[in-house]
């Protein structure tokens, strides 16, 4: 029998249309995805992990002129992805095998990372570096202490884990990025914990080939 963790892209893959209806257009965390649109460039390049039906973060980050890669596990998001947003690039990919050999000005791991366990999330710190330009915005949600619960989606167990916040931060500086912003349980947002990261400019990119 598969684990908790493993069953991810089965649920998603179940539930994608039922979860693409619920998200809706509402943008409950636009606030943090402006602080990361207020520093890119124009029409940067953003990776978004986790990228669901597209809708609305991608949305999001397309509308305001930039180009989105989006990487999810499940067959059934990616092809919403596609549908809705055929001029930017869909992957069915597990993030943490991912190695597209190019940089970003933004990841978006937004309700996403947190369905990886402890040694998953610990070795997706070499990911997001390997795909992190120099000054690029790192933005996740993660849980408020270390630990794993098992939650429900449309009647599916759904499988979520965190690391303790000093680990966090740990595993940011170790591969080059300085925290900017870390919001615990935010209650304008959901309950979010949520961390805000930049790829330091001097940061050794040896950091993103580790693991």
């Amino acid at each position: 029998m598969p684990t908790p963790a493993e069953q991810i892209p089965q649920v998603y893959e179940a539930v994608a249309a039922e979860y693409d209806r619920a998200r809706g257009p509402h943008l409950l965390e636009r606030a943090y995805h402006e602080r990361v649109i207020a520093a890119l460039p124009p029409r940067s390049e953003v990776l978004d992990l986790g990228c669901g039906s597209g809708d609305p973060v991608a949305r999001f980050y397309i509308e305001a002129g930039h180009r989105v890669t989006g990487v999810d596990v499940a067959a059934a998001m990616i092809d919403l992805c596609r549908q809705r947003f055929p001029d930017h690039d869909w992957l069915r990919q597990d993030m943490l095998t991912l190695n597209l050999k190019k940089c970003f000005a933004a990841i978006i791991a937004w309700d996403s990372f947190f369905h990886l366990t402890p040694d998953g999330q610990r070795a997706m710190f070499a990911v997001f570096a390997r795909h992190s330009a120099p000054g690029a915005a790192l933005l996740f949600t993660s849980g408020t202490e270390e630990g794993v619960t098992i939650g429900r989606m449309f009647g599916h167990e759904l499988y979520h884990a965190s690391l303790a916040t000093a680990e966090y931060e740990r595993l940011l500086g170790e591969h080059g990025f300085a925290v900017s912003l870390h919001r615990v349980a935010d209650p304008d947002c959901g309950e979010h914990t949520v961390w805000l990261a930049q790829r330091q400019p001097a940061a050794d990119t040896a950091a993103g080939r580790q693991g």
